[in-house]
């Protein structure tokens, strides 16, 4: 699948060239020296417009090639940090490590993510984590391979129960606190937001 972005011209800076990557895409702007992760699951990725503040943006979008990840613990023991299964999503922990800001634009399924979206952060889970876990504050979680702190954005279209989108904030916020979470019925009602 070809990705294609729209953006715009905004301010004193425009995007300077698409690199394709495996199959995931990072647009690169002069001015950048923060990385915006962008996970989407839209059919049409040239629908998203993007406040663009000189940051650099990897769009990751559906190819149709990710698999799930298997629990082998590849990414722990053989290659750490990085997946072992080679379809274009293996360096997803990565490219967790270098951004500042991770945005996710997800239909909203059953109170969770859509299917590619899923993929891909249980494909990036383990490669960013170590293998041990760790109380703190009463929680016990992995700690972090890398060192970057990110804020987290979601941002879920569709029509949602009540009883859906709690579902959905239970479960962000049991892995990540301090989350914006969203609720728009249609995706062109998000469009001006990013």
């Amino acid at each position: 699948m070809y990705l294609s972005i729209k953006f715009v011209r905004l301010g004193n800076y425009s995007v300077d060239k698409i690199q394709k990557i495996s199959d995931i895409y990072s647009i690169n702007t002069k001015q950048g020296n923060k990385m915006k992760l962008l996970i989407h699951d839209l059919e049409k990725p040239n629908e998203i417009l993007l406040n663009n503040n000189g940051d650099e943006i990897t769009v990751i979008s559906d190819n149709g090639k990710i698999n799930p990840c298997i629990c082998c613990f590849g990414c722990w023991i053989k290659t750490p940090g990085q997946c072992v299964i080679k379809d274009g999503y293996e360096n997803m922990g990565v490219l967790l490590s270098k951004c500042n800001q991770m945005i996710i634009i997800s239909k909203c399924f059953y109170g969770s993510y859509s299917p590619f979206v899923k993929n891909v952060l249980d494909r990036i889970v383990c490669p960013y984590q170590l293998p041990y876990l760790k109380t703190v504050n009463g929680k016990t979680r992995h700690p972090k391979r890398y060192k970057n702190r990110y804020t987290l954005t979601v941002y879920f279209y569709g029509k949602a129960t009540e009883k859906e989108k709690e579902t959905a904030q239970n479960v962000i916020k049991a892995y990540r606190e301090n989350v914006n979470i969203y609720f728009y019925d249609a995706f062109d009602e998000i469009k001006g937001i990013l």
